[in-house]
């Protein structure tokens, strides 16, 4: 199994920063994308920002230019940095990892999640 752990939630004012971290541990054979993803209140969750193994990044319009995406030298933690926050950037975000274990009956790729920090941004 693998486990996600994410932190670096919190309050922020408008036009602040934030920077979130999630860290993948458990039997891991490899970690082909990561991503973060939101869920406001009354809302579906929605993608932020993911980023392949490659390091290909893909942003949603609503935080293009503001928010950047990167994985550690370890390859099993990214970080999310987020500047210029509006009010509507609050939401609980969610560390995502496709990957892939190795299991008796042979390799097996699965997405997993985090339990999610949240974000508020507010004054």
């Amino acid at each position: 199994q693998v486990q996600l752990v994410e932190s670096g939630g919190g309050l922020v004012q408008p036009g602040g920063s934030l920077r979130l971290s999630c860290a993948a541990s458990g039997s891991i054979f490899s970690i082909n994308a990561m991503g973060w993803y939101r869920q406001a209140p009354g809302k579906q969750r929605e993608l932020v920002a993911t980023i392949i193994s490659g390091g290909n990044t893909n942003y949603a319009n609503s935080v293009e230019g503001r928010f950047t995406i990167s994985r550690g030298s370890a390859k099993n933690t990214v970080y999310l940095q987020m500047n210029t926050l509006k009010p509507e950037d609050t939401a609980v975000y969610y560390c995502n990892a496709g990957a892939t274990t190795r299991e008796t009956r042979g390799y097996v790729r699965r997405d997993y999640w985090g339990q999610g920090t949240q974000v508020t941004v507010s004054s």
